[in-house]
């Protein structure tokens, strides 16, 4: 009888945290869904990032005056917007990652702050400044309380008691030390912390890593590059769109054990469609950066992924850009809609302004490509993309390979590379790049 008591009451404990998981996420939609609060980076799971008060208006914006401000005493670059819940405003500063409350009612008050302790050597190996993109909020369950997560600079997620500020748990995702670094807003989904990372310049191979809210414990990873296992492919990955390519480019697609050090990272920003249970993200530019050292496509970097939140399998994966020239980091964020097609049919679709010039929209339940627009006809890399096979059609004029001066790329790249090389660890060296993306 003992025993079996003992079974209940685990039975019981174990249904009892996926249900409060699921409430506390349920929370969190609803709370997005209030135009009173801001509770993650795109504003809810659609990534709108849109507010429907209309006490602001084109009439009266010309009579704004500042009401208050707040320094965060930081002068690096600050990427994430605040977060505000019932009342409260977080704030996040770019490295050493500070973080404020404030009370709104009373915003010359700070209710709390955390100046974390970490490594300043990874300031030495963060591309490109040391920004930071902002917070994620969890509206707490049964345990943990409410709490805000972070990423640090140095590779460290941590989560904080979002009423005291107080550290509940620390976790390490990557190594700084081989040019890893972290730059993007967690990302809260039914108990699950997406994070990601950054780090492609210096051949990091990049992966997208869940993590449970209540302990930081890892429950699945899944790279960019490699063979189908690291990718965290489907059994039915791409079936509605085979020509996008399916099994084994991971490996295929790069030259020898080039995916290694291939890139792909993905600091950007995420949406979620519950309807789907699907997530959905850009990964980052392939490494090195020169084009003539990584021939073939180099999948799956430039990629958008529609990912099952549960078990983090692929369902599709998109790439915008193969084999990229010209770092377009396909991470810009993805805007989730319900719109009619020519047919009178609603559609689920995902729209994607890329780096490369495209606006792209997808079907977001099978990653069919609805449209493949330039952003303004004075985008040149691409002549078009193809709707039927996804591809673009690249003009080679506006290439950047070898013994060819291309001019008048658009988009380009206006990064400075003096800057960035000296910031290369010695074991990187043979991957620097010359002002004209040469090897040296």
């Amino acid at each position: 009888m003992r025993n079996l008591l003992n079974s209940v009451s685990l039975l019981a404990v174990l249904s009892v945290t996926p249900i409060g998981a699921a409430f506390a996420n349920d929370k969190l939609d609803q709370l997005s869904k209030s135009e009173d609060n801001w509770v993650m980076p795109g504003k809810n799971y659609h990534s709108n990032n849109y507010s429907a008060l209309t006490q602001i208006n084109a009439q009266n914006v010309k009579d704004l005056k500042v009401a208050w401000s707040f320094s965060t005493g930081v002068l690096n670059g600050h990427e994430g917007a605040p977060l505000v819940v019932d009342g409260k405003m977080y704030i996040h500063t770019s490295f050493p990652n500070n973080t404020f409350a404030l009370d709104l009612d009373d915003p010359t008050r700070i209710l709390w702050q955390d100046k974390p302790k970490q490594n300043a050597a990874a300031r030495a190996v963060a591309c490109c400044d040391l920004v930071n993109r902002g917070l994620a909020y969890w509206p707490g369950d049964a345990t943990p309380p409410p709490l805000i997560l972070k990423t640090l600079l140095d590779g460290h997620i941590e989560a904080l008691d979002a009423k005291t500020g107080e550290l509940v748990w620390k976790m390490e995702n990557s190594d700084y030390k081989v040019g890893s670094t972290l730059t993007i807003a967690p990302y809260v989904i039914k108990g699950k912390v997406l994070v990601g990372s950054s780090g492609a310049e210096l051949g990091v191979r990049g992966y997208v890593t869940a993590y449970d809210v209540h302990t930081g414990e890892q429950k699945w990873r899944a790279y960019a590059t490699g063979p189908d296992e690291d990718l965290l492919l489907s059994k039915d990955f791409n079936i509605k769109n085979p020509h996008y390519g399916q099994k084994g480019l991971g490996l295929s697609t790069w030259e020898g054990d080039a995916w290694k050090i291939g890139g792909g990272t993905n600091w950007g920003w995420y949406a979620y469609d519950p309807g789907a249970n699907l997530f959905y993200y850009g990964t980052g530019n392939p490494a090195p950066w020169n084009e003539t050292m990584r021939p073939g496509d180099n999948k799956w970097t430039m990629t958008i992924f529609g990912r099952d939140i549960d078990t983090g399998e692929a369902k599709f994966g998109y790439q915008k850009t193969p084999h990229d020239e010209w770092d377009f980091a396909s991470v810009n964020f993805m805007l989730l809609t319900e719109q009619k097609d020519k047919d009178g049919k609603e559609r689920k679709l995902l729209t994607h302004p890329d780096r490369n010039g495209v606006v792209y929209t997808l079907d977001r339940t099978n990653g069919d490509l609805v449209s493949a627009d330039k952003i303004d006809e004075t985008v040149n890399v691409f002549k078009t993309v193809d709707l039927k096979s996804g591809l673009p059609a690249r003009d080679p004029e506006y290439g950047t390979r070898m013994d060819h001066l291309g001019k008048d790329i658009c988009p380009s790249a206006a990064f400075n590379y003096p800057q960035m090389h000296s910031a290369l660890p010695p074991r990187l060296s043979r991957y620097r790049l010359g002002a004209r993306g040469r090897a040296r």
